[in-house]
C-alpha cells in the first residue's frame, strides 16, 4: 500500500545508465558500502514481531510477476502477500528522505529510478494477484505488523482457510 503521495507509473521504464559517483569522502564511502540489501534492523524487528504473533512467512523469497523476478523482504506465499520495508534515503521518504549535496547529478536520477522501480514492481505484483504492503524503515514494527496481520487475516478469510503461510 502506497502513501497517497506516491503515484503509479507505467510498467515500462527507459533504461538510463548513470555514471558511477566518485566518493567525496572515505567515511561516506564506507557507510554506503555497509548498507544491507536484506536483514536491516527495521526488517528484522518486523519479522520478529510477525513471528511473535504466530505468523509464518518466507524471507527474501523470489516471486515471478509480470516477467520480472521480485524479492520482497517478507512473503506470505499462499496468501499472496508481499511486504517491503523501504529505507527512507533509498526510496525517498517524504518525511525523512534526504537529498545528497554531493554528486547530485548521479543521486537525483538514481533515487528517482528507485522510486519508479518500486511503482513498477508494485504494479507487476498487483497484476499477478499479489497484495503489496510497503512500510518505511522509520515506522514502528508493531504498527506495521498490525497492518500486515490485518491484511493476512483478510486473505485467510477470503481463502476460507484457518492457516496460510
Amino acid at each position: 500500500m502506497w502513501p497517497a503521495n506516491r503515484m503509479s507509473l507505467s510498467a515500462s521504464l527507459p533504461t538510463v545508465v548513470l555514471p558511477y559517483p566518485q566518493p567525496t569522502d572515505a567515511a561516506v564511502s564506507k557507510r554506503m558500502q555497509q548498507n544491507r540489501r536484506r536483514d536491516s534492523r527495521p526488517e528484522m524487528a518486523l519479522r520478529s514481531e510477525l513471528h511473535r504473533r504466530g505468523l509464518r512467512f518466507r524471507v527474501d523469497h523470489p516471486v515471478r510477476a509480470g516477467g520480472r523476478l521480485v524479492r520482497p523482504d517478507i512473503v506470505f506465499t499462499r496468501a499472496r502477500i508481499s511486504v517491503f520495508v523501504d529505507g527512507c534515503f533509498w526510496h525517498c521518504c517524504p518525511e525523512h528522505g534526504s537529498k545528497p549535496r554531493a554528486n547530485t547529478d548521479y543521486w537525483g536520477p538514481k533515487l528517482a529510478r528507485n522510486v519508479a522501480r518500486d511503482h513498477v514492481v508494485d504494479a507487476a505484483l498487483n497484476d499477478a494477484g499479489w497484495v503489496v504492503i510497503r512500510a518505511w524503515e522509520h515506522e514502528l514494527a508493531p504498527a506495521v505488523a498490525d497492518r500486515v496481520e490485518r491484511v493476512y487475516r483478510q486473505a485467510l478469510h477470503a481463502l476460507g482457510r484457518s492457516r496460510c503461510g
